[in-house]
């Protein structure tokens, strides 16, 4: 396929092709007490809080190149915050020398592209674990839009305005348009993973697995920090207060909660000792 903006298929009508791309990451915290889980909670919470998410959201708007018609948002009570954006675009007229290559997005300070409709949303889900000691935060965003232009270009950003220990990212294209002699396009650029639309200073932070069904246009890719410093995941406090068997029984239950996220099931054949 590889067209240029010059060389754009000509279509019978407008792309209604659905694009639609899922956006969802971890930050894992180690928190040994009550007050401690609280105090991170009301930490994402303050992160997160539903201006902050709205400014994402305005700026991965901004790199598609949409206008927004409407914004609703909530910080729910006790934790968690959501945010929806409804847009409005106009037609590709002279979009960007490689924007539609398989590449990483900018960062929000360019306005690129217009499309033809889309909506942003994220939600967020602080918890933890009563017992356990592990805090958990996810953040889940879905860029749908209908055009020419895939919301992968607004993956790069969003991976800079989190801190991420586990990323798993869904694109698909959906429905069908036509060109001019009226057969069908069910897919209107070249796609081999998601992995190229990230910049490969990231990749090389992290281990990445895909799981593709090109013949149905479905793209997956899971991605896991690779190097682990047990004070990234400590709440407050540095590992040197820990005692040495304190840190192997903590580094051991945050690389099992890891990894449980990253394969999407439960690991039970390690032997995890309880931490008080």
């Amino acid at each position: 396929m590889k067209l240029t903006p010059e060389q754009r298929i000509q279509l019978h009508g407008f792309n209604n092709l659905t694009k639609s791309l899922s956006f969802n990451m971890y930050d894992i915290c180690y928190t040994r007490t009550k007050a401690e889980r609280e105090a991170y909670i009301e930490y994402i919470d303050e992160q997160y809080n539903a201006d902050r998410l709205t400014k994402i959201l305005t700026d991965v708007t901004s790199i598609i190149g949409a206008h927004v018609l409407n914004i609703a948002k909530q910080d729910y009570d006790p934790q968690g915050a959501s945010v929806t954006i409804l847009v409005s675009e106009g037609p590709v007229d002279a979009a960007p020398q490689g924007f539609f290559k398989e590449s990483p997005g900018p960062l929000p300070e360019t306005v690129l592209a217009h499309l033809d409709k889309s909506h942003i949303t994220v939600h967020t889900y602080p918890e933890y674990h009563p017992d356990e000691g592990i805090s958990t935060f996810r953040a889940d965003i879905d860029v749908s839009t209908c055009g020419e232009i895939s919301p992968l270009k607004a993956l790069n950003y969003l991976i800079h305005s989190f801190d991420t220990d586990i990323m798993t990212m869904d694109y698909r294209v959906r429905g069908f348009t036509r060109d001019i002699n009226g057969h069908k396009l069910f897919i209107d650029h070249d796609i081999n993973s998601i992995q190229n639309y990230i910049p490969e200073e990231v990749k090389e932070l992290f281990d990445m697995i895909d799981v593709n069904i090109y013949q149905e246009n479905i793209f997956h890719t899971k991605c896991k920090l690779k190097n682990f410093d047990l004070d990234n995941y400590l709440f407050g406090y540095k590992k040197e207060k820990l005692t040495l068997e304190e840190q192997e029984e903590i580094t051991e239950r945050l690389k099992l909660e890891m990894d449980e996220l990253y394969y999407g099931k439960n690991i039970i054949n390690r032997d995890v000792v309880g931490i008080k």
